[in-house]
């Protein structure tokens, strides 16, 4: 059975609070034991020894928005391909949108899912079921057999459930089963053929805006639908301060809800448009800085709980056509964590262990993965570890990626932050200038 011990790190368990430099040593897939002072050589035995000073060491990170592509969407991303872009972002669990071909509407392809990643996956695959057949918002998929398949919550993302009857129903069925629903806000009547933030900029650059309405009414009719029901509701990728506003409204409340935001929005506003850069075209898009300040003050204040990426990659020819033309979305796996450190922790809106959280134990029990041990480091738990360097200066290059997918606004950015090793179940799955 192989040993590890990642020596005198700084060691950042947001589950527990703790933060201090500590020794941990894994055996086999478990942690074995986590110590404020040295683990003796008689108790490292033949283990191998990271030296971990100046890194921080934190429970595996979790993204519970990617897409995988996998099935029927191949050339733009796999799940072996999606799955060793992830573990190089320092991800040691990914969540999967069922927005694939055909989509995950069923048990067999939860199934299929869980044994694809299992059999071929770099880092750990929980699939998304569809909430409705084929995602077309008008039968109930068989949601309680995908949860018993695997299926750790439920979401048509790539298409809102548009009808306020289905998402009665599909809220209903998510609170039977203890499943979250995961919404993508977008009220379709107001975005057809848009393809960027409606305002002065896309008036002059002759494009048809996608106003904020479009995500705030979503979110406001969920929010209502759901305050007597009680699912575990969450808003993905938000983008819009209105949205922040009313989720944050509903947390105050009590209500069982939660939302995420992306790199992207944090970052970036709807300037990066202003060359018809493809690469800049988002669902949602990328809007104004007051949008942009919104969402870091969501973070801030504890409104918005998750960190997710929506890493969404395309074949090269869909986003190479003109702007209203091409594919919505960004890769985001590989440069994820320095962008969020850089957005939320250089910015001083919060720092390291809240980060942490919100990509580790905050999405682990959104999904129910922390009753697995997933999102925390612990004696006996699970060894999903990644080793990261906060101050490692490096450049994104997606010429280097490993994913399939090179659609991003963020290529030639100089960052800082890194993670060195991704942990899973004890074995290194990725570690800088290995050739991983």
């Amino acid at each position: 059975m192989s040993r590890l011990l990642l020596r005198g790190g700084r060691l950042v368990d947001p589950a527990s609070g703790f933060d201090g430099t500590a020794d941990l040593l894994i055996e086999g897939d478990r942690v074995e034991a986590i110590s404020a002072s040295p683990i003796p050589p008689s108790a490292i035995g033949d283990a191998r020894v990271l030296d971990c000073e100046g890194r921080i060491v934190a429970p595996g990170l979790i993204d519970g928005h990617v897409h995988l592509r996998e099935p029927g969407g191949e050339r733009s991303e796999t799940i072996a391909s999606g799955t060793a872009a992830a573990a190089a972002g320092g991800f040691t669990t990914v969540c999967c949108m069922p927005n694939t071909q055909p989509a995950l509407d069923s048990a067999a392809l939860i199934h299929f899912i869980r044994l694809r990643g299992a059999e071929i996956g770099r880092c750990r695959v929980f699939p998304i079921g569809a909430a409705t057949e084929g995602r077309r918002g008008e039968r109930l998929a068989p949601m309680l057999a995908m949860a018993a398949a695997g299926a750790v919550g439920f979401s048509d993302d790539g298409d809102v459930v548009a009808d306020a009857a289905m998402m009665r129903k599909v809220l209903r069925t998510c609170a039977a089963i203890g499943r979250p629903f995961l919404q993508h806000c977008q009220e379709p009547t107001l975005t057809t053929g848009a393809s960027m933030h409606e305002g002065e900029r896309s008036a002059r650059l002759g494009l048809v805006g996608w106003p904020r309405e479009a995500e705030e009414l979503i979110v406001e009719r969920d929010l209502r639908l759901n305050r007597s029901i009680g699912a575990r509701y969450h808003a993905q990728h938000l983008s819009a301060a209105g949205s922040v506003e009313a989720l944050r409204a509903a947390r105050n409340r009590g209500e069982p809800v939660s939302g995420e935001a992306t790199p992207h929005h944090l970052l970036l506003t709807d300037e990066a448009c202003e060359t018809y850069d493809t690469r800049a075209k988002m669902n949602p898009p990328l809007r104004e800085e007051s949008d942009r300040l919104a969402l870091v003050e969501g973070v801030a204040d504890g409104t918005i709980t998750i960190l997710a990426t929506d890493h969404a990659p395309h074949a090269t020819e869909s986003k190479e056509v003109d702007f209203a033309s091409a594919s919505f979305g960004i890769v985001g796996v590989e440069g994820a964590l320095p962008l969020y450190a850089e957005a939320l922790v250089a910015s001083g809106a919060i720092e390291w262990p809240r980060l942490l959280a919100m990509m580790t134990v905050e999405p682990a029990k959104l999904h129910g993965l922390d009753t697995q041990g997933f999102g925390r480091l612990a004696e006996g738990g699970p060894a999903d570890v990644t080793v990261i360097d906060p101050t490692l200066a490096w450049t994104i290059d997606p010429d280097r990626f490993e994913t399939l997918g090179r659609n991003t606004p963020f290529a030639g950015r100089e960052v800082v932050g890194r993670a060195t090793h991704t942990i899973v179940a004890g074995e290194i799955r990725f570690e800088l200038g290995a050739g991983t």
